[in-house]
């Protein structure tokens, strides 16, 4: 059965072949680690999961890169403003290595409590400066750069093909700029390599062969999709913000280098909206996953959410939604319980779930077929394992209502309470400890496992 995607590079949808027989690079910008992550930033996420899922249900081996950006992310995409990192070491007090630190381990937890796939590498922009120096220097050497008393910049006046992928009127940006671009040569241009102020003091910085300074963000992603997937990979993720400014900037670096873009398709996640608003940390109308497993809702509630609307499309978040995804996704768990085990998959819904989610990840549609199983004839054992099969891509852990209902041992329901009592008290190092010994009894625990 044919799987077919929709590129942003095309503009169009178009049957997926893999570069390599049998095998699939997916590059997805990760998380900029200055601060917690928001639902919308998680619902990309868990549309390039799926997007895996996927992939690997049409028998493709999957190498899953994901990015930590740990440096040279600035407040505005414009390489204006300071660097996220910094600002949020400067605000908090906290060294930025504790920082990065402390939201990468936050962003991770979410992940897991989402269900997604652990990738086949996490890779930090911090721990691959020397591959970004490298690339610059080729850059460099090929004519792509100049450089202003800041930084080194990437020329875009080089490529005529500039912008393509945001389909940018880059003739009449240059023309009609009304705000001052410093010594940029076009407002295009963006940063390859900033010097550190010479008035103040970084903590991330580095030596390079153009002065003390830091990468900027655009090259982290080329230097490591680069180095793990090679110069030309199958498939480029991220978030529909990144394709005027990020996805377009990489693009233009991969092609100054290698000769091509970087990825031969291009894949984007919408917005998540809060009262038709775009979530954002910068307007302080984000909400955690936190938030939501403090009232008591399972993580996967929100995944359920998401799987409601195609990818594509921008999903207006309310309470009301997320309720009715909660009460949906414990229907179908409980109904996934009450199936007798022993069954075999039912070959005509396996094949239309199948058509649906290899027809651009239509999941909403692959949930009708789901429920249509559900309120079918076919046999109950046969409704177990076809459900647990369609699980494989909604990625809703549906055992999970038999697994909550076996009862802990006594040794380990006394390490639970003693546990939830040091979360009622903060002693998060404690907390951490208590989880650790059960991990070593056999018992994974999630904070929304636990009910304080």
């Amino acid at each position: 059965m044919s799987l077919v995607l929709y590129d942003t590079w095309t503009r169009g949808l178009r049957l997926f072949e893999p570069l390599v027989p049998g095998q699939v690079g997916l590059y997805c910008c990760g998380p900029t680690v200055y601060d917690y992550a928001h639902i919308g930033n998680l619902r990309t996420f868990i549309f390039e999961d799926v997007l895996r899922r996927v992939l690997q249900s049409n028998g493709y081996n999957v190498r899953h890169i994901v990015n930590i950006t740990d440096v040279g992310h600035l407040t505005s995409d414009a390489d204006e403003g300071e660097d996220k990192m910094e600002k949020g070491s400067r605000l908090s007090g906290l060294p930025a290595a504790v920082i990065a630190q402390r939201y990468t381990e936050a962003f991770q937890e979410d992940w897991r409590r989402l269900n997604l796939l652990e990738p086949t590498l996490w890779c930090r922009a911090t721990e691959h400066i020397v591959e970004q120096i490298d690339f610059i220097r080729v850059l460099e050497a090929k004519g792509f750069t100049y450089r202003t008393a800041d930084g080194i910049y990437f020329d875009t006046t080089r490529q005529d093909s500039y912008g393509y992928l945001a389909r940018l009127d880059t003739q009449g940006l240059r023309a009609g700029a009304r705000v001052s671009t410093g010594e940029k040569r076009s407002p295009t241009d963006f940063a390859l390599w900033k010097f550190s102020p010479k008035n103040s003091t970084r903590q991330m910085e580095w030596d390079s062969p153009w002065g003390i300074g830091f990468p900027g963000w655009h090259i982290e992603c080329s230097a490591m999709s680069a180095k793990y997937l090679g110069s030309w990979f199958d498939i480029h993720c991220g978030g529909e913000d990144h394709i005027s400014v990020h996805h377009s900037n990489e693009i233009a670096q991969g092609e100054a280098c290698h000769g091509t873009r970087p990825a031969n398709f291009w894949m984007h996640g919408y917005f998540l909206t809060l009262q038709s608003t775009k979530m954002s940390k910068s307007a302080g109308d984000c909400l955690r996953l936190q938030s939501l497993t403090d009232r008591g809702l399972c993580p996967l509630a929100y995944r359920y959410l998401c799987l409601t609307a195609h990818y594509r499309s921008t999903l207006r978040f309310s309470e009301a939604a997320l309720a009715s995804a909660s009460t949906a996704l414990s229907r179908l768990r409980k109904a996934y319980a009450s199936y007798p085990q022993g069954g075999n998959v039912n070959p005509q819904f396996e094949q239309r779930f199948q058509g649906e989610v290899n027809q651009d990840l239509n999941l909403p549609r692959a949930l009708s077929v789901t429920w249509a199983l559900i309120k079918s004839n076919v046999s109950t054992a046969d409704k177990r394992a076809t459900l647990a099969s369609f699980d494989q891509v909604l990625g809703l852990d549906l055992a999970r209502e038999q697994r909550d209902e076996l009862p802990a041992p006594t040794n380990v329901a006394a390490l639970i309470d003693q546990r939830r009592q040091a979360r009622r008290e903060k002693n998060w190092a404690l907390a951490d400890q208590l989880r650790d010994r059960l991990l070593e009894n056999g018992w994974v625990i999630t904070d929304d496992s636990i009910r304080d």
